[in-house]
């Protein structure tokens, strides 16, 4: 778990340094190149400060042992994390949606917008380049390590070189297409935020399910069962329940053995299936098996 806790720092500590770095080229080059496409991508490279430190923070904590006050682990600090990601994924952009959908009202309504310069087209591409190699590095020690904050904070590095792809590709139309065409700017701005938007759901929907003690998925609860059934000397069971806790499975169950087996080989048929259990779905799952004599 300390391992796990240590790589989680590192991974997030890696991308905390380079959002830094990001975040003012982006908002510098926003700023000298006229960009307000460039602007709200830099804002929203701003928002990744939050994740980071939110990521760090909690993944620390969850990493702890069971305590007294936390018999079950602390793995739902874990989850907590990943919803405040979307929840602020989410902010970012809308944010970007009134902001861009602001500038092309003025447009419309007659307003010159200024041309972007090459300089925010630079910073665009380069942010494109970077956050998709932060993404790449995050997701995969986020999946070896199992942590569902990681993976969120990796995915919210891909929203931010989405959003700079679609940033790039406005820009560039407002530089090359001509004065008439500079409306692609905050065009850009709008398409990338429903993707930012969307991309928040998707992040924040399972982590409510697991704070509402929602069940496990339906074929993970499938492998739970055949497990259960396929010890040969049980006969029944009933009352089963699942939930997430963090990174974790919470298991429990009620068995029916033979009434003429002994006490101590009933323990041994739970214990049994506890390690069928643990060996498929991890060494920390927690579970509870009540035996009852049929």
């Amino acid at each position: 778990m300390e391992n796990r806790t240590k790589i989680a720092k590192k991974v997030t500590l890696v991308g905390f340094f380079v959002n830094l770095a990001l975040t003012a080229a982006k908002l510098l080059a926003g700023i000298l190149g006229r960009s307000s496409a460039m602007i709200a991508d830099g804002v929203h490279s701003l928002s990744d400060f939050t994740t980071d430190i939110v990521v760090i923070a909690f993944v620390n904590i969850s990493g702890q042992d069971s305590d007294h006050n936390h018999r079950y682990g602390h793995g739902k600090f874990e989850t907590f994390a990943t919803l405040i990601i979307s929840l602020v994924l989410f902010g970012v952009g809308l944010g970007i949606l009134i902001n861009g959908a602001e500038n092309i009202i003025a447009a419309l309504d007659g307003k010159m917008l200024d041309k972007p310069g090459m300089i925010a087209l630079w910073a665009a591409l380069l942010s494109i380049v970077s956050k998709e190699i932060l993404f790449q590095y995050t997701i995969k020690w986020g999946k070896e390590i199992k942590s569902d904050a990681v993976i969120a904070n990796g995915w919210h590095h891909r929203s931010d070189a989405f959003s700079s792809l679609g940033t790039a590709l406005g820009i560039g139309g407002a530089i090359f297409l001509g004065e008439s065409w500079r409306i692609l700017d905050p065009i850009a701005g709008v398409l990338v935020s429903f993707f930012i938007m969307k991309v928040a759901i998707d992040l924040g929907m399972p982590s409510v399910k697991e704070l509402l003690e929602s069940s496990l998925d339906s074929d993970v609860v499938d492998e739970i069962e055949a497990i259960i059934t396929n010890h040969p000397e049980v006969q029944q069971y009933h009352h089963l329940k699942t939930r997430k806790i963090g990174s974790i499975y919470a298991i429990d169950v009620h068995v029916k053995l033979d009434r003429n087996m002994t006490f101590v080989r009933s323990h041994d048929v739970a214990s049994e299936i506890e390690k069928e259990l643990r060996n498929r779905f991890g060494k920390g799952t927690q579970i509870s098996i009540h035996t009852e004599p049929i």
